[in-house]
Order: structure tokens, then C-alpha cells, then sequence
């Protein structure tokens, strides 16, 4: 795990303590308060809602006009969210959201110390309409189909964010701000946007700009005033996760290059430094996360992270997550799986199964060939997890689609991947693979190891960092209009490279020197 510096700086709350009024200064509260917001942020415009305007008189004069005033930033407009007195015992809390489309996860922090107060995750439960963004958008085309997805996702929001803050002895109603990093798909269902258009050439979503959104327009039930930031998109592949990745990273402000990689529903690559940022997404995720075989799941207690097998005995030495009895197999499991079958000549490199080096573990079920990798006794469920010929044809086009999306992004800016100084893998897929594996099926690039970084949730990380820092927040957009997309779709190269890349390690070996070739294969 690398741990980047975020930015210094004020954050979210202001104490002000105002001159009250007088004979002599007869400047009305809500100007006499905008007037100290000015000086303190710099601002063109600050905004308050009628709603606030209505409280403001009382507030000021209760907390003898020492007060700690929430605000958010839009477009150099400062919005005035919340106004407490200064000695108030009251929380001013803000929450971080990583809206995936699998699992969710909520980061509470104190918005005054800037400080994490406790993190949860759950199921997107979305997931009841559809496992991935291509059949929820479907599903937003029959009626009610939209607003369906959007309640199912701001019921889930609510439910644990209450959880979460129950937790802590917080209130929800002392939850002020809310940032939101997701996929551009994830992020217009949250807002109730329409997204047909996404999937259809020339793929256009609805905004790439959201702005600020009352939350109780969403729906969420937080406080009163609470606002809600999404962060901006690129385009229909690449979201506002990855936006928040670049801004955890600092990507941006680098001076050397470096390659920053998030695996989920797609593969979302960015590659640049502070003078350039090239995106591109590619769909490289399903088959290694929990999409492609029957044991296939997400990481979680229980699940295969790590796979060994001797090469001259084939005996399976199997790890699983908080060492608990198997279950499933998530993204990096599959991935030592497939190393680990093909160093031990289990598999050709084509990824087909080898009977005569599989042995009694290899068996035909509806004329498909399947391997057993943990028998049905030392299973979670008493039957045994297997993996098919189909599931690891769908790795090997998985894997050879992640290298092809490095490969041809590299290209494009006129580098090779062996050149890159720095190598990030971002998100759950990032926090447990084996580089080696990875390498060794040929996913990623055979680079020295020490190029390689993982770095957790980087997207839940730039959320946060959103809510802590106001130097962070105003780069979003400044990163947002940094990246140029490239669009793989109509990239015939991306095709070309593709088909050499469908073998293990590569079609072309020299570009995985570290990669023995087993014998036989």
C-alpha cells in the first residue's frame, strides 16, 4: 500500500465570530454573514438558500454571532449549508461514498478535525435488477424501471448511512455533505438521469457535470440542507471514480508518468503526469469479478485470494480470505489459479486443460471439461468448487483485453509499457492480486516488481479527500478538463493487439522475459 499526502489546506467549516449589529451598522444578518464568507474564501458569489435565510436571524443572535457555518464550493460559488454556534455541542459531519456497482462503501468523517470517524460497506442493491451497469441501463427503459433503481440505491444509502452513523452516537440529521465517486453509469442512476443513450454509439450520457445537489432532492434523509457532490465524468466509460482516483493520487500534479489501473465492472485506465492525462475503459472486469464461472464472487470472508500448486506433485495449496473454509474464488484468486495451472503444465497457452496433466481432478460435465479445484469434503458447502474450459476461455479474453487497453493507451502517447516508472492498481481486485500471477498469464506488463503499487479504495480516497480539503475539491473539475479520452470501440489497433494477446503469457514471449515456459506446453 503507497500512501500519498493529501493536500493541505482548510477544510469544510468556518468560525466566524461577526460584529453585531448596531445603529451604526445596520447591515442585514445574512449580508453582515456573506460579507466574513467572502473574506474567509475568496469567492465571486455566495449563495443561501431561502430556507437558511429564514433561520439565520435567530441563529445569529442565539450563538451571540460567534458561529461554525458548513459550506461547499460550485463553480466559485461558495453555498452556505449549515450555520451552528460556535460553542454548539453539535456534530458537522460529512460522508464519503464510493458508489460501486457491485458493493458500496460509506466513509463518515468529522468535517471540523477533518477526521475518518468509521467506514462500512454493503451490496449495491441494485444488484436485484441486473449484476452489472448493461442490464440495469436496460432496465431503465421500461416503466418505472428508472425510478425503481434510483430508490433502490437511496434506500440503501439511507438504511447504512443511519447505520453508520448510530454507530459513532451520530445523528443522520448531523450528516451535512455528501460526496459521491461512481462510474458514470452508477452516478446517473443515483441522480435519476436518464442513461439509454450511454450504451448507444456515440455513447453520450445525460451530464458530465452534476453540480450540486440537494440531498433531499435525491431523496436521502441527512440533514435538512445537506448537499450532494458527484463527481464529473469524462464520458459513458470513464466516471467519476476514476476522476476521484487521480485526485487521491495526485496523479496530476506528478512530474514523473505514471499508469493508474481500477478493475471492476470495466477496466478504467489513466496514464500522465501534471502536464497530461490520457483515460481510456475497456471491458476487462466480468470475468474476474465474480462474473465468470459458478464459484466466481467478490472478495470476502471465506472466498479463494491466493492459490499454490506444486509443479511436480500438483497438490493445491489454497488460502482463502480471513482463512475461512472455501466459498467462492474472487479476481485475484482467479488469477493465481490460472498461473499457477499454467506453471504447472495443467494448461497450454491457449488456457486449455491438459487431461493428461490434470488427472482424477478433471471430469466432463454436459461434454465440458471441468477442473475441481477444492473437493466437495473441504468445501464451505459440501460441493466441490470447480472451474470450466468456458470460465478460463473467458479469463484468457479478459486478460489479453487488459493488456491490450495498456498497451494500446501507452501507444497512443507514444511510450511502451516497459517504460513506465510507475505501475497503480487501484480498488479491492488491486488490494489483494499478485503482481507475479498477473504477469505470469500475461494481464499486465513484465515490469520490476518494485514499479508495482496497490492502493485500496483510491476512489473512496479522493471522496474523502473532497470532504476534508477545499484546495482538493477545487481540482476536480481541473482534472475532469485535464483528461482526453481515448475510445477503444472504433480503435482497430485495439483489435489487432488483442488477438496476439489471447495467449499465455503472449503470442510474442520477449515481452514476458521473467515467464518460464513449462515443460509440455
Amino acid at each position: 500500500m503507497t500512501d500519498f499526502p493529501a493536500p493541505s489546506g482548510p477544510g469544510w467549516v468556518i468560525r466566524l465570530t461577526l460584529p453585531p449589529p448596531s445603529l451604526q451598522d445596520n447591515t442585514g444578518d445574512c449580508d453582515r454573514l456573506c460579507r466574513a464568507l467572502h473574506r474567509e474564501l475568496s469567492v465571486e458569489q455566495i449563495h443561501i438558500g431561502l430556507a437558511l435565510r429564514r433561520q439565520l436571524p435567530g441563529v445569529l443572535r442565539e450563538a451571540g454571532y460567534a458561529v461554525r457555518c458548513v459550506v461547499f464550493l460550485e463553480k466559485g460559488c461558495a453555498v452556505l449549508v449549515h450555520v451552528a454556534a460556535a460553542d454548539a455541542r453539535e456534530w458537522l459531519c460529512g460522508l464519503a461514498v464510493d458508489l460501486g456497482t457491485t458493493r458500496v462503501v460509506l466513509r463518515l468523517v468529522d468535517l471540523e478535525n477533518q477526521a475518518v470517524l468509521a467506514e462500512a460497506g454493503f451490496d449495491n442493491p441494485q444488484i436485484e435488477i441486473g449484476p452489472d451497469v448493461l442490464a440495469r441501463i436496460h432496465h431503465t427503459d421500461q416503466p418505472g424501471g428508472l425510478a425503481r433503481l434510483q430508490r433502490l440505491i437511496v434506500e440503501g444509502l439511507n438504511r447504512n448511512a443511519a447505520g453508520l452513523a448510530r454507530s459513532c452516537g451520530i445523528a443522520e440529521k448531523d450528516i451535512h455533505l455528501l460526496t459521491v465517486a461512481g462510474n458514470t453509469a452508477m452516478s446517473h442512476l443515483l441522480a435519476g438521469l436518464p442513461a439509454h443513450w450511454m450504451i448507444r454509439e456515440p455513447y453520450i450520457p445525460a451530464t458530465n457535470r452534476f453540480g450540486l445537489i440537494a440531498a433531499a432532492d435525491l431523496g436521502l434523509s441527512l440533514a435538512p440542507l445537506a448537499q450532494v457532490l458527484i463527481f464529473p465524468n469524462v464520458g459513458s466509460y470513464f466516471g467519476g471514480d476514476l476522476i476521484a482516483g487521480i485526485l487521491y493520487t495526485g496523479l496530476h500534479r506528478r512530474q514523473e508518468t505514471a499508469i493508474l489501473v481500477d478493475v471492476g465492472t470495466n477496466a478504467e485506465v489513466v496514464v500522465g503526469n501534471r502536464e497530461w492525462l490520457m483515460a481510456c475503459a475497456g471491458a476487462a472486469g466480468p470475468a474476474l469479478e465474480g462474473g465468470m464461472s459458478r464459484m466466481g464472487t467478490t472478495a470476502g470472508p471465506g472466498v479463494i485470494d491466493r492459490v499454490r500448486i506444486d509443479p511436480r506433485t500438483r497438490h493445491f495449496d489454497i488460502h482463502t480470505i480471513e482463512e475461512l473454509p472455501p466459498r467462492g474464488i474472487c479476481g485475484s484468486g482467479v488469477i493465481d489459479l490460472a498461473a499457477q495451472l499454467f506453471a504447472a503444465s495443467m494448461i497450454d497457452i491457449r488456457g486449455k486443460l491438459r487431461p493428461d496433466a490434470c488427472g482424477p481432478r478433471l471430469f466432463l460435465r454436459d461434454g465440458l471439461a471441468h477442473l475441481i479445484v477444492v473437493p466437495a469434503e473441504t468445501a464451505a458447502n459440501g460441493r466441490p468448487l470447480c472451474i470450466s474450459q468456458a470460465d478460463l476461455d473467458s479469463l484468457i479474453r479478459s486478460k489479453a483485453a487488459m493488456y491490450t487497453i495498456l498497451e494500446t493507451i501507452t501507444a497512443s502517447v507514444g511510450l511502451t509499457l516497459d517504460s513506465l516508472p510507475a505501475f497503480w492498481v487501484a480498488g479491492t481486485f488491486g488490494q489483494y492480486i499478485d503482481p507475479v500471477s498477473a504477469i505470469t498469464i500475461g494481464m499486465i506488463p513484465d515490469l520490476p516488481l518494485s514499479r508495482f503499487a496497490t492502493l485500496g479504495n483510491t476512489s473512496l480516497g479522493g471522496a474523502t479527500l473532497a470532504l476534508v480539503s477545499r484546495d482538493a475539491a477545487k481540482e476536480i473539475d481541473q482534472i475532469r478538463d485535464a483528461v482526453t479520452y481515448l475510445e477503444l470501440n472504433v480503435n482497430q489497433e485495439f483489435m489487432n493487439r488483442f488477438s496476439a494477446a489471447k495467449f499465455i503469457p503472449h503470442t510474442d514471449p520477449g515481452r514476458f522475459p521473467s515467464v518460464p515456459r513449462p515443460s509440455g506446453v
